[in-house]
């Protein structure tokens, strides 16, 4: 007999090579109608998995967070079924994950077409009912296990070749001999699972878009079709996650990042290259004011370092082995190899070295808005989010080990200013460190220096208070670090912020300064980057603040409305009053109505309007108007220019306000 403990401490005996299923069903009948799959000692796995020995064992229904990818894995398969039903057996199938973000889809798959064939998003709604017949077939998913020679030799006769050469590839990266298939009705895939018990459990599903994916998001492959769409238990939660992707659609930062006029890309620049507008520009300018403005005051020092050095620079940092596939192809001049910058550090490092330094100089904080290159693949591209070309918030202290606690946990504090001015409520603490397996490979080798950095990480969290969780094998490769993942106004997850240490590089510069005892000590180095990228920022506030911009970042912040004609030359004095005092200001002389100005203005998230007309003239007033607030009534230019002035210096959120 076999014996399965269950969450309750319980134990259930059963025939041994009984099924979960089976075990599902001796708990009750209802049970094993609604399961989806199981955990056998805290491995998720199919219901038709057998059990032998004693295991825990606990059932998974779709009220359990793990049930949702399992459906959503198994919706790709039937997908790819119903493209291959319409579209013929000649098309090849790649890749089809699951997807678990709130804000985006639930899935997709890539497909090769035959030539002459293409999918549209029209083609989506009879994919969608093939789906349906595939449901109503209630078709088994039955899952083998075979070495990979055969399940290569499988494929080939298929015609599939891109599953033969994942499974080549996991053969060489992974050495692995063998592979899981699962077979429903006439469609086989190569997959780790686990699945529904069969097709008829899918719920209730919708097909989104489709769009073109290169093959391993190289934009050397060949460009692939991929379809996207949701999966969800119950119509409700399919509803709810429609008008989500709906919000996130409507606050896209690609989008209104082009209808605002922040920034743009272009083909003859190249992807992930952003030309920032003087909307953007000036979004930057107000960001490193703020930083300079918090860094000052905070102690630090700024330094300019240049966009290009020598090859040696990158070999004696590290970077260069860890990074390389990462950085733009080196340059060669006068028999020397040159190397665009994909990181500040190692400038901050010669700096830092240039001459003697005394622990009285400590803890010295240099920063720099330093622009860096990184090659990120083209399908890993995402606006602003990931690009190739970004402005960093960086900076490196170096500390004596007795001040890493104290300038550390100021960085930490500095988040939680910086997020509370932008109406950040929800962030997480990351505390990523290293794995002894990834030591000479991913992370330089020296465990001792690990476990003691980690040790200190650690304990300034502890000491201080601030939550967090451990992540383990995502650490630096030189040192570990707290990243920051944040929350949008409505519930959207960006990773942000950065704080970094740096044990390796010291040593390897020769960094070292001379310490009370008049001898010479190594410091540590927290590199930290608050407000991240200038791109990854602005693209996070512009789906934070749907463009609804407070008035301090807006690009415009206030617009003069004359009501006719004859106020234009007072609506012009008060526009430069307004830009007297510093606010950014414009003024509408169209020979437009009244009503299309204000729609225009609110059309463009103008946070103030100010509307002139003969009774404002005759008494030195205007009519404020707020973006969300509407009329605010008439007041004195000279109080209007004080009100708005005393938000813009604040930096007060109230204009922008994040919510829907």
């Amino acid at each position: 007999m076999a014996k399965a403990i269950l969450p309750d401490g319980k134990a259930l005996e059963v025939a041994d090579g009984a099924s979960l299923k089976d075990v599902a069903a001796k708990i009750g009948p209802r049970l094993a109608d609604v399961a989806v799959a199981a955990f056998v000692d805290d491995k998720l796995v199919d219901l038709s998995s057998p059990i032998s020995g004693e295991h825990t064992v606990r059932i998974v229904t779709p009220k359990n967070p793990e049930a949702l990818e399992v459906l959503r894995h198994s919706t790709t398969h039937v997908m790819a079924q119903a493209v291959r039903r319409l579209f013929g057996n000649d098309v090849q199938y790649t890749i089809g994950p699951a997807l678990m973000d709130d804000f985006q889809y639930g899935f997709y798959y890539d497909f090769d077409l035959p030539a002459g064939k293409s999918i549209t998003e029209a083609d989506l709604e009879k994919i969608e009912e093939e789906m349906g017949r595939i449901v109503a077939e209630k078709i088994p998913f039955v899952r083998t296990e075979l070495s990979c020679e055969e399940a290569s030799e499988r494929f080939i006769k298929l015609g599939q070749r891109y599953k033969a050469e994942m499974i080549g590839d996991l053969v060489r990266d992974e050495h692995v001999s063998t592979v899981s298939l699962y077979q429903q009705g006439d469609f086989l895939d190569m997959c780790r699972g686990p699945h529904l018990p069969d097709t008829g459990k899918l719920a209730c599903f919708k097909l989104i878009n489709t769009a073109g994916a290169y093959w391993r998001g190289d934009e050397k492959n060949k460009q692939l079709t991929r379809i996207y769409g949701v999966a969800f238990f119950s119509p409700k939660e399919l509803e709810e996650h429609l008008a989500r992707i709906e919000e996130a659609r409507k606050r896209d930062h690609r989008r209104l990042g082009k209808e605002m006029d922040i920034f743009i890309f272009d083909d003859e620049v190249g992807p992930g290259l952003p030309l920032w507008m003087p909307n953007g520009g000036t979004m930057i300018e107000e960001i490193e004011r703020l930083a300079k403005e918090t860094e000052d005051r905070a102690g630090y020092v700024r330094v300019r370092t240049p966009h290009v050095t020598k090859e040696n620079l990158f070999i004696r940092s590290g970077h260069l082995p860890y990074y390389a596939e990462s950085m733009y192809p080196p340059m060669e001049l006068e028999g020397v190899r040159y190397y665009i910058k994909p990181m500040n550090c190692p400038f901050h490092h010669k700096i830092f070295g240039a001459r003697t330094r005394s622990y009285r100089e400590l803890p010295l904080r240099l920063a720099e808005y330093g622009t860096c290159y990184r090659y990120e693949k083209s399908g890993e591209l995402c606006g602003l989010l990931r690009v190739r070309s970004m402005q960093m918030n960086d900076a490196h202290i170096y500390v004596a080990e007795e001040q890493f606690e104290q300038e550390f946990i100021a960085v930490v504090r500095l988040y939680e200013e910086y997020f509370k001015l932008l109406g950040v409520d929800k962030f997480v603490m990351r505390f990523s460190t290293h794995s002894k397996a990834g030591l000479g490979k991913k992370y330089v080798d020296n465990e001792r220096l690990w476990l003691k950095t980690e040790d200190m990480v650690r304990n300034v969290m502890v000491n201080n208070n601030v939550p967090f969780v451990e992540v383990p094998n995502e650490a630096a490769f030189y040192g570990p670090k707290i990243d920051v993942q944040i929350w949008s106004a409505v519930g959207r997850e960006f990773t942000l912020a950065t704080n970094q240490v740096d044990f390796a590089q010291p040593s390897r510069f020769d960094l070292a300064f001379v310490n009370r005892k008049n001898e010479p000590e190594i410091p540590l180095v927290i590199h930290r980057a608050p407000l991240s990228t200038h791109e990854r920022m602005i693209g996070f506030l512009i789906e934070h603040f749907a463009g609804n911009f407070p008035l301090w970042l807006a690009p415009v912040q206030a617009t003069v409305l004359p009501v006719s004609e004859k106020t234009n030359d007072y609506g012009r004095q008060v526009a430069a009053r307004l830009k007297a005092a510093g606010l950014r200001a414009e003024f509408d002389d169209s020979a437009d109505k009244l009503g299309a100005k204000i729609r225009r203005a609110t059309l463009a998230k103008v946070p103030y309007m100010l509307v002139v007309g003969p009774k404002e003239a005759e008494a030195g007033a205007v009519g404020l108007r707020e973006r969300s607030a509407g009329d605010l009534g008439a007041m004195p230019v000279d109080a209007a220019v004080a009100k708005l002035s005393a938000e813009s210096k604040t930096r007060a959120l109230r204009t922008g306000t994040a919510k829907p």
